[in-house]
């Protein structure tokens, strides 16, 4: 029993030590501060062992051309912050208009900068290197954003190959109107755009709550669904080295990965 004036003295134990609760592979994600819907898709797609890491920019809910570009600034300073101590296996960008708005070139050198450790990434670079690996060629895109954003997003996926049967936008001004569209509008929206010569269904913004209907639109349109939350961390997962085939988001969990190279053939 203790007593005041005593001095704690704790015996000499031989403490067992482990890899820790995420001993397979530790994923940092840079997202919104008004990023309502990533952070729980994660939480709903993380493999046993595998940790997620979260920091955020500071943003304006005003999504435009003008406002994506200014994230550039705080890029490397956000990945530095990203449990540095632990060094994460990979860190990602987690905003699709962003990504395409900003480049991605200049995103890896800026996470790079911040985090020399961990394989830098961008949401965008997850939707591709996930349309790639199922041989998607014609898509139908839909996203919450502004027609500016959207014009944008048709030439950068039409430069990576894709032909765009269409794209389609809610023309939603805020991140927080965003994460609000309900996953049943999702997929009325997605059946909507659907066409009969497309590969795959897009559904674009990493602040939407898309997944939580994609294997549904799969099952209904008979073809694949690739969102921005999952097709992101299926990426980051197989650079990470996790191959886990994993149920109930979509056909793309249970391919491998093999089709992923780096940007620098893109």
């Amino acid at each position: 029993m203790y007593r005041p004036g005593e001095t704690i003295r704790s015996l000499t134990r031989d403490v067992e030590f482990d890899g820790g609760r995420h001993h397979r592979a530790r994923l940092g994600f840079i997202l919104m501060s008004t990023d309502l819907a990533a952070e729980s898709d994660f939480s709903d797609m993380v493999p046993e062992g595998v940790a997620i890491h979260i920091t955020r920019l500071k943003t304006d809910d005003y999504t435009t051309n003008e406002t994506l570009s200014k994230h550039i600034e705080f890029m490397a300073d956000a990945a530095s912050r990203i449990q540095p101590d632990t060094k994460p296996d990979v860190i990602s960008y987690s905003c699709t208009s962003g990504s395409i708005v900003i480049g991605e070139q200049r995103i890896l050198s800026e996470i790079t900068k911040g985090a020399p450790y961990a394989i830098p990434m961008t949401l965008v670079t997850g939707v591709v290197d996930a349309l790639r690996e199922l041989n998607a060629k014609k898509l139908v895109v839909g996203t919450p954003y502004l027609d500016e954003i959207n014009t944008n997003e048709a030439e950068f996926l039409y430069q990576k190959g894709f032909n765009v049967l269409d794209i389609q936008g809610l023309n939603l001004e805020t991140g927080i109107e965003f994460g609000t569209v309900t996953p049943e509008y999702w997929k009325k929206f997605a059946l909507e755009i659907d066409h009969p010569d497309a590969d795959a269904i897009f559904l674009s913004c990493g602040g939407i709550r898309a997944l939580e209907v994609a294997q549904e639109i799969e099952a209904l349109t008979n073809k694949p669904v690739i969102t921005s939350n999952q097709a992101q961390m299926w990426s980051c997962l197989r650079r990470a080295g996790i191959p886990d085939h994993i149920d109930g988001f979509g056909q793309i969990f249970q391919r491998n990965g093999l089709t992923i190279n780096s940007l620098s053939d893109t």
